[in-house]
């Protein structure tokens, strides 16, 4: 018999009234759009052209689309007809974003729970009730116990425990507590939440001009940028690396976004008081930033003037001219002409 991978996100059959929830939209008929709750396996809900807009509605179509997902409202639950009626009007931005983030949790740990019960050819509602659930009520959400049985799974998964009966040796029920995770289950719960949740490396950046019009420029770029990355550590390497003279772009990866940008800043004003010293000059042309991107290189952006004119890389100034400036090759102190 082919196991159930069908079920709700959470252990209550139906939503709050007054809570945010994520919805698909459907269908749209004359008094509404029938939607779909997405954390609650789908069931059916409403929400009538009266709750979709404070503004007087010109275009429906404008405001609700089929196959759109969003946040929307609970106004009113009738568990007994499995009517749910809901509104788009009335969810607040800050709704919206605490739904939203909520959700996105929800989807990971759905998406596990799932794939184990898929595997292991289990029912997906018996695994929520002996796993999913039982974490959710004691960690406020599945998702931060998942976090934490990345690096210490006994801590989260071995405390689980479950009631089954058996008949004992007189004929008579006897109740037994067991571990409700057994160890096929713990060792494919950890593969999978290893695999989706390892946290990966911010990549934070900074582009910068940087110039100097002595004799011996060159060197002094190159010393300057051999101190940006002397500024780094082994937590936020710093690299620094020429897109084309003057534009240098500094990088790092990390873990901690903050410490990553904390440490960009440090590099670029040891790099700024290294080609000062020499009557260079250096200026962000654009702020730190970081990507949860651990993949790929950073795009290059063409340079903007004051006008935002896009600046061309074969654009025939003299200051440009002046620079002199080609490829450096930090490791040996040399500069490659072109």
């Amino acid at each position: 018999m082919t196991p159930n991978l069908e079920c709700r996100m959470y252990e209550a059959r139906y939503p709050e009234v007054d809570t945010a929830v994520m919805i698909q939209v459907k269908n749209i008929a004359d008094m509404g759009a029938y939607v779909s709750l997405l954390e609650y396996n789908n069931i059916e809900g409403m929400i009538l052209f009266s709750e979709l807009s404070r503004r007087r509605i010109r275009s429906v179509n404008s405001l609700i689309k089929v196959g759109r997902t969003e946040p929307v409202m609970v106004l009113r639950v009738d568990k007994e007809k499995g009517y749910i009626d809901l509104s788009k009007r009335r969810v607040s931005e800050e709704d919206i974003q605490a739904c939203e983030e909520r959700y996105n949790k929800s989807k990971l740990v759905h998406s596990i729970m799932r794939h184990v019960a898929e595997t292991l050819d289990l029912d997906l509602e018996e695994l929520y009730v002996h796993i999913g659930w039982p974490l959710y009520r004691k960690y406020g959400h599945a998702f931060e116990a998942f976090k934490i049985a990345v690096a210490n799974s006994d801590t989260v998964l071995s405390p689980l425990m479950r009631e089954i009966k058996e008949v004992g040796p007189d004929g008579k029920a006897v109740t037994k507590v067991v571990p409700s995770v057994s160890e096929e289950m713990k060792n494919s719960l950890l593969m999978n939440i290893r695999r989706r949740m390892t946290p990966q490396p911010f990549k934070i950046r900074a582009d910068i001009e940087m110039k100097c019009f002595q004799f011996d420029g060159i060197i002094h770029i190159k010393e300057a940028m051999q101190k940006a990355e002397a500024a780094g550590n082994d937590d936020c390497p710093v690299e620094i690396k020429l897109v084309a003279p003057p534009l240098y772009v500094l990088t790092t990866q990390t873990l901690d976004k903050e410490q990553g940008k904390l440490v960009l800043r440090n590099a670029i004003a040891c790099c700024t008081e290294s080609i000062e010293k020499h009557k260079g000059k250096l200026m962000l042309v654009k702020e730190i930033r970081a990507d949860v991107d651990g993949d790929g290189p950073f795009p290059i952006t063409p340079i903007q003037n004051e006008n935002n004119d896009d600046v061309s890389s074969d654009e025939d100034s003299e200051e440009e001219e002046d620079t002199g400036m080609g490829e450096v090759d930090v490791e040996n102190g040399n500069a490659i002409m072109e």
